[in-house]
């Protein structure tokens, strides 16, 4: 399987979108014809680098998740389901699924590596007394600390202050409403403060 790499516009001109043909590729993928992978590549590939681009805000990491979609589609072409909605549709599931993958998998490496930096840009963009939840705490604490939030108040907290999302940015990234995401950042942030000053004050 081969795809010839090329430079992608994040902001591309309006492609027509024949659903019939897209189809016809997509059957012809599933049984090996690589022909048919590169003109479904032609067709779609500004579409998948957008959204790409939009979730990653890293052009370089756009177009390599870029590359891993159409390495997914040519191993799962088989499993597209006519009757369950379109190929561009099917298409951009997989790319959002796959983007936010390398988005969780980037904000855990930053997690690992600067906990203690991390934290205390938590502490300095947090509004309210949740910004003190990490103000002073060691970099174990705080990594236990994230480990026992809820996973939805601790993605959304690695989105935003490990992958420097705006609160917009990680609710267009997941899918959610922008309230829900802020829900899920004061919650954890609230969270973070009791678990943190629980295990000072155990510790001391």
């Amino acid at each position: 399987m081969g795809i010839a790499v090329r430079r992608l516009d994040p902001n591309p001109a309006p492609e027509p979108d024949p659903q019939g043909a897209l189809v016809a590729l997509l059957s012809r993928v599933a049984v090996g014809d690589e022909r048919a992978l590169e003109r479904f590549y032609d067709a779609t590939s500004s579409r998948v680098f957008a959204l790409t681009l939009q979730i990653l805000r890293d052009r370089a990491a756009a177009e390599d998740a870029t590359l891993e979609v159409f390495t997914q589609v040519w191993k799962q072409a088989d499993r597209y389901d006519a009757t369950k909605g379109t190929p561009l549709g099917w298409l951009l599931v997989l790319t959002r699924t796959r983007a936010i993958d390398l988005l969780r998998s980037r904000a855990r490496a930053s997690s690992r590596e600067a906990p203690l930096e991390a934290a205390s840009f938590i502490a300095d963009s947090a509004s309210g007394p949740e910004s003190k939840a990490v103000e002073g705490q060691d970099a174990a604490r705080v990594r236990w600390a994230l480990a026992m939030l809820h996973p939805n108040q601790r993605e959304a907290l690695l989105a935003a202050f490990f992958a420097g999302l705006s609160h917009s940015e990680v609710a267009k990234a997941f899918g959610l409403p922008l309230g829900t995401v802020k829900t899920h950042i004061r919650a954890g942030l609230q969270q973070l403060r009791r678990l943190l000053e629980g295990s000072g004050e155990a510790s001391s």
